[in-house]
């Protein structure tokens, strides 16, 4: 049996507080298993479909940092079944993330979809990669339509990976998703502002009823 994702998190404070809220018993007497060491079709549409996600590092003085990274659709790559890569973007120069992986490679991403309240989260081993050091990976996570300035590629290799449940996830929608819906609507309001004036123009016009 195997817990996965929480054989990493469940350390003994961790377990120490979960007895004193009375949860230890919901994992003492748990008979699945949950294993997941490796990305499945589930996971790798999840990721493709993600434009931003957050990753977290420790530093060496042992305070946690946790970063938004963002990007085109998709552009969080999965490499293989056990292996995701990204593009790492220019941006206000501090370095924090690259420089806690120098470190220490341990890192763990959430992946949000908040309109389906869905949350992937992972545990995983990072590895920075110079441009020139793997051409087929640079080109594998290179949007050449993406106009920022590309610096360096990070490799992540996983270790584990988990689902959220939904509970607290408050759902938000970006402009596409918005203007998605709201489509058909402008739509249907511009045909009926179409017929409108053309029925003000029949009412105003000499002779007609």
């Amino acid at each position: 049996m195997s817990y996965g994702f929480l054989d990493i998190a469940m350390t003994p404070s961790v377990r120490a507080v979960q007895a004193e809220m009375g949860a230890d018993r919901f994992w003492a007497d748990f008979k699945g298993h949950r294993e997941f060491d490796r990305f499945t079709e589930d996971e790798a549409a999840f990721i493709a479909d993600r434009d931003s996600f957050y990753i977290a590092s420790v530093s060496e003085t042992g305070w946690p940092y946790v970063q938004h990274r963002g990007g085109p659709r998709g552009f969080l790559k999965l490499v293989d079944d056990r292996t995701l890569a990204f593009a790492d973007y220019r941006g206000n120069r501090q370095y924090i993330s690259a420089g806690n992986f120098a470190a220490n490679d341990r890192a763990c991403l959430f992946l949000m979809d908040y309109p389906r309240r869905a949350r992937l989260k992972i545990y995983a081993h990072v590895e920075k990669l110079a441009l020139d050091a793997d051409s087929a990976l640079t080109e594998l996570v290179t949007d050449v339509a993406y106009k920022a300035k590309l610096e360096r590629i990070f490799r992540l290799r996983l270790k584990s990976f988990d689902w959220n449940c939904q509970q607290h996830i408050t759902p938000r929608f970006t402009e596409s998703e918005i203007a998605a819906v709201i489509h058909p609507l402008r739509k249907r309001l511009a045909q009926l502002e179409s017929e409108n004036i053309a029925l003000r123009a029949r009412l105003e016009a000499p002779g007609e009823i």
